[in-house]
């Protein structure tokens, strides 16, 4: 799955990854800290209870070619690294990824357009704080309704980022579970594996091209709520392992 996507068991989980914020610093806190301790604002989420026969994907400070980073690997699993945020105002987000084995040895194959294969080696996104009311009504009573029974705000809008080896760089589309995901592929079949690689993203822009029908004209972009690194194979049982590091604001 690109994100917490089951219908509303999935958005039940997209729940779980928020906690009230406290006025802290807005700026991303360092995957890899100085101590290299894991900093405490990042925080593991994966399903809910009810789907805890489904291993956690696994995330864990490393060294690759001397450099140290948050290593992402997958086995028909599925989670997210969490970074809440006190809802800041979108930015340039940027960060480094690699990918050193794409999505393999599953049941099927990954394919972010289906739901049979909507599974991701490794992917960045970011939650927005988008007004309910903007949200197409059929849409919007399913997003109520499961903040009811989950008790959490959840978000209205999320955009990722993936690094996907089926289509190309710059396929961009709807999450086959929801409308409350878009995606943008930034790394396509064909990207060089084993080797990092520089991405920035004007959040604002890319919210407003792919919300244009949920962006009123002269709105503003929705803060940012949250970001997220993550990466699932759950559906196709593949596995994969990936790399991030230096994920920050450029203001």
């Amino acid at each position: 799955m690109t994100l917490f996507m089951k219908p509303v068991p999935a958005l039940l989980a997209l729940g779980m990854a928020f906690i009230t914020a406290s006025a802290a610093a807005q700026p991303i806190s360092p995957l890899v800290p100085a101590d290299g301790l894991a900093a405490k604002t990042w925080r593991f989420v994966g399903f809910p209870k009810s789907k805890a026969d489904i291993p956690a994907t696994r995330f864990e400070l490393a060294e690759t070619q001397g450099e140290r980073a948050l290593k992402v690997s997958t086995r028909a699993s599925y989670g997210t690294w969490v970074h809440d945020l006190p809802k800041v105002d979108a930015g340039r987000l940027q960060w480094r990824w690699r990918l050193d084995q794409p999505l393999t040895g599953g049941k099927g194959v990954a394919d972010i357009l289906t739901k049979a294969g909507d599974d991701a080696a490794l992917k960045v996104c970011v939650m927005f704080d988008h007004p309910l009311d903007r949200v197409p009504l059929v849409e919007r009573t399913m997003l109520r309704i499961a903040r009811s029974v989950s008790g959490e705000e959840l978000p209205a809008a999320t955009l990722c980022y993936v690094w996907d080896s089926v289509h190309p760089a710059g396929l961009q589309g709807t999450n086959p579970y929801t409308q409350r995901v878009r995606f943008i592929t930034l790394q396509g079949k064909g990207a060089p594996l084993a080797q990092w690689q520089t991405e920035t993203r004007d959040v604002a822009t890319d919210f407003a091209k792919l919300f244009a029908h949920e962006l009123p004209s002269g709105s503003a972009v929705p803060q940012v709520r949250a970001v997220l690194i993550g990466a699932d194979s759950d559906n196709t049982g593949a596995q994969s392992v990936g790399w991030v590091k230096s994920i920050e604001w450029d203001r």
